[in-house]
């Protein structure tokens, strides 16, 4: 099980939100600001299968590319390992 903490600007975080959500990834959406990308930004925290870590990759990718263009930094990415996961 992986835990991906994903840093986006706020003019892509919706449609990755929606996107995510439609392919059945389980996300939580928290606002912030500062940092990495220094602007107003949203943080989604999603919680996934190893193996499907690569499918929330490339809506990320797909989802930033098509807002800012090949070469612009806005999206920041990291994908740690759980130990455990519970629902309550």
């Amino acid at each position: 099980m992986k835990l991906m903490i994903v840093i986006l600007i706020d003019e892509v975080a919706e449609e990755a939100l929606r996107e995510l959500i439609e392919r059945e990834f389980r996300v939580t959406r928290v606002a912030s600001t500062g940092g990495f990308l220094r602007r107003g930004n949203t943080t989604l925290l999603i919680g996934t299968q190893d193996d499907r870590v690569d499918d929330a990759l490339e809506v990320i990718r797909r989802v930033r590319t098509a807002h800012t263009g090949e070469d612009q930094l806005r999206a920041t990415v990291f994908v740690l390992d759980m130990e455990r996961f519970e629902q309550l």
